[in-house]
Formats: C-alpha cells, structure tokens, sequence
C-alpha cells in the first residue's frame, strides 16, 4: 500500500516539475509560469523584457520598481496576461545568485 501511495505521489509531483522548464515560446495566456532567462532590456521603470533561446517577453512588475539590470539571470514566476501582446505579470523573480524578490501587488 505505501509503495502505491509513493508512486501516486510522485505522478501528482511531475506535472510541477515540469512546468519549471517552461520556454517564453511554449506560454500559454492565462496561465500560472515559471521562465527562466535574460534580461533583455528595461523597457520602462515598472516592465522589463525577458528572454531566452525561443524568444522574448514583457515582465510587468505592477507599481514595483525593476530590480535587476540588463544581462541579468534570472527566473520568474507569474501570470501570462490575456491581452494581444503577450506579458508576465510577475508575483515574484529569483535572481542568479539565490535572492528572491517577492511583488505584493495581486494580478488575480
């Protein structure tokens, strides 16, 4: 029985796993995300542009001023808006060296 219970663990785990390894090319509007990449630029002082091998995409940070600097590493976790321009409405970004940066701002 526990032998079961662990194998059924682990099927419910690997959906979450592999959502981690999303590209910006494969994001879906209205979906939960977490894309790892580049930044690409600052687009103003709230957006930046995040990229990676399959393209690129806005990363809206609400009323947050942009943590980071071009070139940076960084993974971010959020909600691809549903608008005719694909964006990440950020909840939170982890930088390359481990800080992670929390958005109060709620997008739901």
């Amino acid at each position: 029985m526990r032998h079961k219970v662990l194998i059924a663990s682990i099927a419910l785990f690997m959906p979450t796993l592999a959502a981690a390894d999303q590209t910006i090319a494969a994001l879906q509007p209205d979906t939960q995300v977490t894309v790892s990449g580049t930044v690409d630029r600052i687009a103003d002082e709230d957006t930046f542009i995040l990229r990676d091998d399959t393209g690129k995409i806005a990363v809206y940070l609400g009323p947050n001023l942009v943590p980071v600097s071009v070139d940076s590493s960084v993974t971010v976790n959020g909600i691809v808006d549903d608008g005719p321009t694909p964006e990440i409405y950020a909840s939170s970004l982890e930088t390359s060296t481990g800080e992670v940066i929390t958005f109060d701002h709620s997008y739901n």
